[in-house]
Order: structure tokens, then sequence, then C-alpha cells
């Protein structure tokens, strides 16, 4: 019973997560990353958070913020400064009922911030504060019933790594960003 005495057919393997990956884009409501999109361009500054795996694609999601020229900042960092007034808070959460997040959320709602999530769940307790609350519909690692192929959260994780990515392609057009000014902010300390 060995790994290698296997050929895996990728072809195979491949087009299931493909095909999840897009059942579940074909749910996600574009006026939602619109509304996503202007709310990132209004703020004065961007925090994201998010935990595991999904903390690890908000992070990415925080890179090319930056790489677009973007004052952004994950939450949690040494570095992080207060949010305030004006500011952003962009939350991945696939339950929206992560307890650091909910703390955060009630924070940056506190000083008047704008609050966005990334959820598979619109009843959360993170949904009944969010200005906007963008639904990916994926099985989470909460989930009972199974939605998906893969293991606990990877089609929400996959799922939100496109997402964001097309977020991103939508700034591009609407700031009339080059990728020459995208990749002199690329980090040069490597």
């Amino acid at each position: 019973m060995g790994c290698t005495s296997r050929r895996i057919d990728l072809e195979f393997f491949g087009k299931r997560i493909l095909d999840e990956i897009s059942a579940s884009l074909c749910c996600v409501s574009e006026s939602m990353v619109d509304n996503v999109v202007d709310c990132i361009v209004g703020a004065a500054r961007v925090f994201v958070a998010g935990n595991g795996r999904s903390g690890l694609i908000a992070r990415s999601f925080a890179m090319r913020l930056m790489h677009l020229g973007f004052e952004v900042h994950v939450a949690g960092d040494v570095t992080t400064p207060s949010i305030t007034s004006g500011d952003l808070l962009i939350i991945a959460s696939g339950s929206g009922e992560t307890g650091s997040q909910i703390g955060m959320s009630k924070k940056a709602k506190e000083v008047s911030a704008k609050l966005v999530l990334f959820t598979t769940a619109p009843e959360s307790s993170i949904a009944a504060i969010a200005d906007f609350t963008v639904i990916i519909p994926a099985q989470t690692k909460h989930s009972n019933s199974a939605v998906s192929l893969q293991p606990m959260g990877s089609l929400f994780e996959q799922t939100l790594l496109i997402v964001f990515d097309e977020t991103v392609m939508r700034l591009i057009e609407c700031t009339n960003t080059n990728l020459a000014n995208m990749r002199s902010r690329h980090a040069n300390l490597e």
C-alpha cells in the first residue's frame, strides 16, 4: 500500500477541484465584489484579518493591495497600527464566528471603521455587524454536511483566493494602475 505504486490521474483530480471551485464562484455576487472595491478605494487604510488557511489567503490579498499602492496592514502583526474611523477591516472567516475576529469586528465598528466579511455564513455574528458580507457558498471545517469532496475548508479557501484576485483585477481597472508601478512596490529584500 504505497503511494509510489499508483499513478495519479492529474486531469481527473484537477477537474473535480476545478468543477467545485467553478460551482462556488458562480454563486458569488458580483455586486458585492464591486461594493468591496468601492470600500477599498474609499478607505484611508485597509486592514485584513483571517485565521489558519483563510488567514494565509487574506495575507496574500493584503500583499496585492500593497502592490496596488494602498496602505494595508495585517491585523495582529506587531507593526499594525490602531484602526480608526475612515479605515476598512476585511475579515476572511468561513464560519463568521471566530472569537478573535468577532472582537476585531466589534472594535472596528466601535471606532466607526467599515467592516467587510468574506464568509459562508450569512447568519453569523460577524455578518450581523458587517457593512458588507460576501457570501462564498462552500464547505468549511465546521460543516456537518459534505458539500465538497475536499477536506474541511479547502473549497472556501480556494474560492476566496480567486475572489480576492478578481477584486485586485477590478481595482487595477478602476485605479488605472499599471503593472510597472505594481512591480516597483514588490519586495526587494528577498
